[in-house]
């Protein structure tokens, strides 16, 4: 039910908003003002059985239209005035009066219908009208307009006409009544009752009026959403029309009667603008939260950064939940709507803390990007847990997933309880080919041999060029480049970065011509965000147009990088995989070095992600993908094009059972469920009952349900009440599940943070820093000792007694870098732990990323990674202290030291760092140009920023501004939101 406030706003929205006119051919609702009815309910209840609804030709969020407005009934109007008091102007009978104020909205509404049957306006109308004035010059006599029908006799007007004098038109007197009654409640009815009980009726069909647009969600011309809507798409987004199937899924009994759907398609065919556009109906037309779940960091704030404007021109928040970023519980706003834009881990966080605070029902939508993510590990077993805890507590909440093509689909709609909607588009069609030898084969899985030849490669290379470049990389590449843009999929890093150094080496001295200037600009860039360090291999491709991307990359190059991509700078570049897992970078043709990824063959859904980067739309009339086969290959390849969709199964199970673990530990934290009755009846809702016969085929689900349960009592997670009837949580197994900490990891985690509260080093962050170094990062590093014990000996007195404590000896350290034998056993995951904390405390210091990449040998990507898990880690193991009362000595030292790991700069660059986007480098060149708080960049020029900022275009310093304009607003709001708090009269105030 929708406040007062609620139906105020909607009121302002109209007055203030452009006058255009809507259509006037749909149906109208209550709240739309009437002009042109066969009849009129004589009482307000039997408008109730009156359907309520708006046409998709109306905008409710346009001009507000009123009879005022109407020209032609005022015209019509006008005329009957003229033919009463001038007959001889048009010498028509009476009956053709009546007939022009039959069908108008005066014959209706000046009836003697009780006056609670008439709007406010048309009661103040009929009032002054029809009650007996008194004359100055004559006795009292009745007005010209009869109670009920108007008839006319001429002869009589004639005779007992007037004396001349000025007469207000009933157009104008009309006018005057509205526009008196719209700017002052008081002089609307007889008495105050009576306008107290208009307003009532009124107020009450608006609310009518606005729970059914709630139901049907039809508040415009644009698939129910005003028409700002699709000029803000054309306007930020360049998309002036939807595609077919983008309005045939819009248009779905599924998504009009908010059944849960599944819909898939190829990539690049526009799937996330549907969903886009169902997240606007439900924050603008259902007044209800949304809920956006993305697989990566990168594309949580990439859509941050691009819905901020939406947000801003349409009234909403956009909130990030990524990394180390998000509130638990959120902000509860009365007057806005949110949008949480979170990745796979922080999603669950979310949904968790809405469930504690029973406030799960405000989230109306959750779309799930990436649905097959579900089969995707441990990832795949927290959205199952998600999705489940959704499906079982809240009913209203409706579910959306897009994904690619799967091969068992069915399972994922009976576990979401979904129609699925399935479409082949692509709005560039894509040719797929293979290549061995000097021979091009076009795909073809209807084929015997799946593949049909096409035409041989013609280029001539040097018997050089041939021993280096074996595959015809060289040839396949410059069909297409500089001109059109090409991917080369590699399977490891170190081979893009070798690649992309081996092709500009044979490229015509020509590519050097070609945007010769950007590339200069694009070079200084990248040296300015390593802080005057530039990649070697960069520095010897750029020139050429050409780049690798991987995740060696910081994150400050990755985006130079694709921004560079994507304006044309940069032709070519060499990638791994993970550059086809959601970034927008598509290409004229994708080559595909090998069908490997690492040591492993790619998977079909692998293979179609990289290959459907193909084809830029707009731009290409197609794309094509071409697969580098060798001899032994081409079995497999075989199977691999012609083979159907991979199949998406439960992983709960995966690594153990952790998953079940911590879906049954946090049901019973919730108290979803506190018996093992009502454990086993919420499994029956998960994906992996629905695959029991295929995940489980040797125990049954109620089994491995029983046995997690046991082992989470033998970890002391949870225990039994005293009647043994219900399950209750430990303050560990709370601490554990509030924190999101691996269960594998909550004894350890707990063990480590009791033993530092013996010894806390305070007088530096080492201490803390090694307490929120991520255990799963320890086994991807193995030191180099003799830098470990150069950075040993460095520590100071403290910090290594501090080490000593934790069980890392610098004896230890010298005999393993002198390559002396050690006898006493240690532990290598403290070890290690403690070599990835002093990289992490190097970076603290000096925040200079590449200097501490080279300083400890190791990738500049692996730093960053390491950096932002650490962050996020903090965060967690925050979380898990404030559980425990033990640990408060770290709730206020652990806040700012993850708000120092999270964005590790200079202290007067983190407000810029806030914004969705801005890296680094970015922050550093707004500081220096003036742009110095979030205040500046909100109320920045985007003509001027772009003009300011070197290698920034408008559209970037758009999307800073309404990023940085969402986040001011979004602090305002919570302030807003606790002033309101602190000011509310107490419900339970003590009263005699």
């Amino acid at each position: 039910m929708y406040t007062d406030n609620h139906i105020h706003e909607i009121v302002v929205k109209r007055n203030t908003s452009s006058s255009r006119k809507r259509s006037r051919d749909g149906v109208r609702s209550h709240i739309t003002p009437a002009k042109k009815r066969s009849s009129v309910t004589s009482d307000m209840t039997e408008s109730k059985n009156t359907e309520l609804c708006c046409s998709d030709n109306e905008d409710l969020f346009e001009g507000y239209d009123s009879i005022v407005g109407d020209s032609s009934f005022l015209a019509k109007l006008e005329d009957v005035e003229l033919q009463m008091r001038h007959p001889h102007i048009d010498q028509e009978t009476p009956q053709f009066c009546e007939h022009q104020l039959t069908d108008s909205i005066l014959a209706e509404d000046l009836t003697d219908s009780p006056l609670r049957a008439l709007p406010s306006s048309q009661l103040a109308f009929q009032q002054e009208v029809s009650t007996p004035q008194k004359s100055t010059n004559m006795g009292t006599h009745n007005t010209s307009t009869p109670e009920h029908r108007l008839t006319v006799n001429h002869a009589d007007i004639g005779a007992n006409k007037p004396p001349p004098r000025t007469r207000r038109s009933m157009k104008d007197h009309l006018k005057k009544v509205l526009i008196d009654n719209a700017a002052t409640s008081s002089t609307v009815s007889k008495t105050v009752q009576q306008k107290e009980a208009v307003m009532t009726e009124e107020m009450s069909a608006a609310m009518k009026a606005i729970e059914t647009i709630s139901t049907e969600g039809d508040l415009g011309p644009f698939f129910g959403l005003p028409s700002k809507v699709k000029d803000l798409i054309l306007r930020l987004k360049g998309i002036q029309d939807l595609y077919e199937w983008q309005k045939t899924c819009l248009s779905l009994d599924s998504v009009q009667q908010r059944r849960n759907l599944i819909y898939s398609l190829p990539t690049s065919g526009g799937k996330t603008l549907v969903a886009e556009i169902l997240i606007f109906k439900e924050l603008l037309c259902r007044r209800k939260d949304a809920l956006l779940i993305l697989p990566y960091v990168s594309l949580v704030q990439e859509k941050v950064r691009g819905l901020s404007s939406f947000g801003i021109e349409l009234d909403f928040m956009v909130e990030e939940y990524a990394g180390s970023k998000g509130r638990f519980p959120p902000v509860k706003r009365r007057n806005k709507n949110s949008l949480y834009i979170t990745t796979i881990e922080k999603g669950h966080s979310l949904v968790n803390s809405l469930i504690e605070t029973d406030r799960l029902d405000n989230i109306g939508l959750v779309v799930v990007d990436e649905l097959h993510m579900l089969g995707d590990g441990s990832r795949g077993a927290i959205l199952e847990m998600t999705l489940s805890k959704i499906l079982y507590m809240s009913k209203s909440t409706h579910i959306i997933g897009m994904s690619a093509t799967l091969g068992n689909v069915g399972d994922l709609q009976t576990f979401l309880k979904a129609e699925n909607y399935t479409n082949d588009f692509r709005p560039v069609e894509l040719k797929e080919y293979v290549k061995i030898k000097d021979s091009i084969y076009e795909v073809d899985p209807r084929e015997e041999e799946c593949f049909r030849f096409s035409r041989l490669l013609n280029f001539k290379y040097s018997s050089g060029m041939q021993k280096m470049d074996p595959d015809h990389i060289i040839a396949l590449a410059t069909e297409v480049i500089p001109q059109q843009s090409c991917l080369i999929f590699c399977a490891t890093k170190k081979n893009c970065e070798n690649l992309a150094g081996m092709i500009c080496k044979y490229l015509n001295k020509e590519f050097l011509k070609h945007k010769k200037a950007e590339k200069a600009t694009l070079l200084g860039e990248l040296k300015n965000s390593g802080n005057g360090s530039l990649c070697p291999v960069l520095q010897k491709t750029v020139p050429y147009g050409l780049a690798y991307h991987h995740s060696g990359l910081t994150s400050d190059e990755r985006k130079l990088v694709e921004e560079a991509y994507s304006s044309g700078v940069l032709c070519l570049l060499t990638c791994t995989s993970t550059l086809a897992d959601g970034i927008n970078l598509p290409a004229r043709r994708v080559i595909l070095r090998s069908p490997y990824v690492a040591a492993d063959f790619i998977k079909r859904s692998q293979y179609k992600q990289m290959v459907g980067r193909a084809g830029r739309a707009g731009i290409d009339a197609m794309g094509e993908s071409i697969l580098i086969l060798q001899d032994k290959d081409i079995p497999m390849a075989k199977n691999l094009v012609s083979a159907p969709m991979e199949k998406c199964y439960s992983n709960l199970l995966h690594d153990g059972g952790r998953g079940l673990l911590s879906l049954i530990l946090s049901l019973i934290g919730l108290k979803i469920s506190t018996t093992v009755e009502q454990v086993r009846d919420f499994m029956k809702g998960t994906l992996i009952s629905v695959q029991e016969a295929q995940v489980t085929p040797e125990k049954s689900l109620l089994d491995l349900t029983v046995e997690s349960i046991e082992t989470l009592k033998q970890k002391s997670l949870i225990e039994a009440s005293a009647d043994e009837n219900t399950l209750q949580i430990t303050r560990l197994g709370r601490a554990t599940f509030k924190g999101a900490v691996e269960l594998s990891y909550c004894d350890l985690l707990y063990r480590d943070l009791s033993k530092g509260l013996e010894g806390l080093l305070l007088n530096s962050f080492l201490h803390l820093v090694y307490l929120v170094t991520p255990y799963d990062l320890v086994h991807q590093c193995k030191p180099d000792w003799m830098i470990y014990f150069r950075q040993f000996t460095n520590l100071s007195a403290a910090e290594q007694k501090m080490a000593t404590a934790v069980g890392v000896a610098e004896s230890f350290v010298a005999r393993k870098a002198a390559g002396q034998s050690v006898r006493k056993s240690v532990d290598t995951v403290v070890v290690n732990r403690l070599y990835l904390a002093l990289v992490l405390y190097s970076l603290l210091k000096e925040t200079n990323l590449w200097n501490v990449s080279d300083r400890f040998q190791l990738t500049r990507g692996f730093v960053q990674t390491l950096l932002s898990s650490a962050s996020a880690f903090g965060s967690s193991v925050m979380h898990f202290t404030e559980e425990l009362e033990e640990f408060w000595p770290y709730k206020a030292l652990l806040f700012e030291l993850t708000r120092r790991l999270t964005y590790c700069v200079q202290a007067e660059l983190i407000p810029l760092m806030e914004v969705a986007g801005v890296m680094e480098h970015r922050a550093k060149q707004l500081y220096n140009a003036g742009y110095k708080t979030l205040s500046h960049l909100a109320n920045a020029d985007p003509q001027i920023l772009a003009q300011t900022i070197e290698n920034l275009f408008k559209r970037q310093a758009n999307q800073i501004i309404a990023s940085a304009k969402m986040l001011i607003k979004e602090k305002a709001e919570a302030l807003q939101e606790e002033v309101d708090d602190l000011l509310m009269f107490p419900s339970d105030l003590p009263s005699l």
